[in-house]
């Protein structure tokens, strides 16, 4: 990469030849903005078929075929999406996965964690007790450790999924995208998308009340420490945006949203009646910010909306 904090298109269309082979390019879908009564075209990037069920495979992927991996193999500390993606990666490419995670986790997640071949080991109530633990067995071994998304490498592999996003739906009408929202955690898919598109269209970047770190962050000027709680804390629970995607979503001045649980619920709810898909929480902030009117498209436009994962353990009624 051409800088080590700063990702660039370029370092995107990289990561997608070397993930290629990996992961899948999932599909685009259009339907009119009316059915919520918006004016608009609303683009769906259906991201929750990817392997492992979201997103985060990309960056896994990005990284364990790039990077120096130790002979004891790769840390995570996590239970959920970023815990599977890195072991999906590790056993793609041959290597241990040793995945921390916290002994309240759901039981689903670690019967998936099984299923990827990953070494779990279940320490503490919380996912701070996880990651501690995760810290101190890389003092005491020989193995590489992958950041959920505070990391250039990690975060040029969810590019990808803007990425392509963007290609696809231009393939498909032969216009562009005027904006694109999705769900913002720590940051790295968000900050992928303002990576790769910059100022050629905005990127709008959702989240709950409960994990708004980046809505903090904007007020700051810089990323802090939020309190975290809510039906998105499972998925989007980071307590602060992370240093490398803050500069690229401050650089390419992506817009926050901030919705309610209930507005996430009553989306997830639609999103099951519109297109009979089920979403987390979290992954239905984008679409609960234009169903709410809180976000309102220009009318004719053409919206993305990122699906960007879909492990729940039940459907919505």
């Amino acid at each position: 990469m051409t800088n080590a904090q700063h990702v660039t298109p370029d370092d995107i269309e990289q990561a997608a030849a070397a993930i290629e082979p990996h992961v899948r390019h999932t599909p685009v879908i259009e339907v009119p903005g009316s059915a919520i009564g918006v004016d608009a075209t609303l683009v769906f990037k259906l991201e929750f078929l990817q392997v492992t069920g979201a997103f985060k495979a990309r960056g896994a992927c990005h990284y364990v075929a790039t990077q120096p991996i130790a002979d004891a193999g790769v840390v995570a500390a996590s239970g959920g999406n970023h815990g599977a993606a890195v072991a999906y990666a590790a056993r793609e490419f041959g290597h241990q996965a040793h995945i921390f995670v916290p002994t309240t986790a759901n039981p689903s997640k670690i019967d998936r964690l099984v299923g990827l071949d990953a070494h779990i080991h279940s320490i503490g109530e919380t996912y701070g007790d996880a990651k501690d633990a995760a810290a101190d067995y890389l003092v005491q071994h020989h193995a590489t450790s992958i950041e959920a998304f505070d990391d250039p490498i990690v975060m040029a592999g969810a590019g990808t999924c803007a990425r392509e996003f963007d290609l696809d739906s231009r393939t498909s009408q032969g216009r562009p995208l005027d904006a694109m929202l999705l769900a913002v955690g720590g940051g790295g898919l968000a900050g992928g998308a303002a990576a790769w598109c910059g100022d050629r269209m905005q990127i709008v970047g959702c989240e709950t009340v409960g994990t708004a770190s980046f809505a903090a962050a904007v007020e700051a000027g810089h990323p802090v420490d939020v309190p975290i709680s809510g039906v998105a804390a499972d998925h989007l629970g980071a307590r602060r945006i992370g240093d490398v995607p803050w500069r690229a979503l401050n650089e390419a001045n992506v817009q926050s949203v901030v919705v309610t649980d209930h507005d996430v619920s009553a989306a997830q709810a639609r999103l099951w009646r519109l297109l009979r898909v089920i979403v987390e929480p979290g992954v239905a902030a984008p679409f609960a910010a234009l169903m709410t009117g809180r976000w309102v498209p220009e009318p004719g436009s053409r919206i993305g909306v990122m699906l960007c994962g879909a492990n729940v353990v039940a459907p919505v009624s």
